[in-house]
């Protein structure tokens, strides 16, 4: 099994959405951000034809086509394929590219008129994110103890609001992992998180990632 740098269980959690929208439907796939191509071989076991993207070539493992390329490129989609992908995945990439509006406008570029991005990113909505802003004025997975790379937060209502228009795409579903816990909170500060977030308003209060399926605005409602 080749390793992975994400949350423990995201990959197998978005591998779960991503049957679950496509049900026997598949195709082509692009994995943004492959790393050592763990999630591209996932994909491939769904039954897709998947080829993985990074900016770094020595860290892929997989038997699988691989593009090294630069995903803060304006053109990156014209490189991997203009509306070739059914399937578009980027799980913890968004958050380390240096304009989230031009990555979405990418990867809707890269998508077939009928096909769905998935996109995961570290929640900075949700309440421990929220008090550590709050008590320290540091922005949770973004602080200078979290990894380096991380210089693009997403806030949930900025990318509904402005990002996602801007970028000519539209969110099909939105869901957060794990759903109604945290990993990255101690446990004796979780259970606290857990019940405030079932009584405060607002649907990015708990979970540790976000994970966004998206599609082109223009496509049949």
């Amino acid at each position: 099994m080749l390793e992975t740098w994400t949350p423990a269980g995201l990959h197998e959690f978005v591998a779960r959405q991503i049957a679950g929208h496509f049900g026997t439907r598949r195709g082509r796939a692009i994995d943004l951000g492959a790393g050592t191509g763990a999630f591209a071989v996932r994909l491939r076991e769904l039954g897709f034809d998947v080829l993985a993207v990074d900016h770094n070539a020595g860290g892929y493992k997989a038997d699988l086509p691989f593009l090294e390329l630069d995903l803060n490129r304006s053109d990156f989609a014209e490189v991997c394929g203009l509306h070739s992908f059914p399937l578009v995945v980027a799980i913890e990439v968004i958050e380390h590219v240096e304009s989230p509006i031009e990555f979405l406008r990418n990867v809707g570029r890269l998508l077939t008129t009928d096909g769905l991005a998935f996109i995961t990113t570290p929640n900075v909505d949700n309440l421990p994110a929220r008090v550590k802003f709050l008590l320290r004025g540091k922005i949770r997975a973004m602080d200078e103890s979290s990894e380096p790379t991380h210089i693009s937060p997403i806030f949930l209502d900025l990318l509904r609001r402005q990002y996602l228009v801007r970028a000519g795409l539209r969110m099909v579903q939105h869901v957060l992992y794990p759903p109604g816990d945290y990993h990255w909170t101690r446990r004796r500060y979780a259970w606290a998180f857990r019940l405030a977030a079932r009584w405060l308003p607002g649907d990015g209060l708990a979970g540790d990632n976000h994970v966004f399926v998206l599609a082109q605005r223009e496509q049949a409602q």
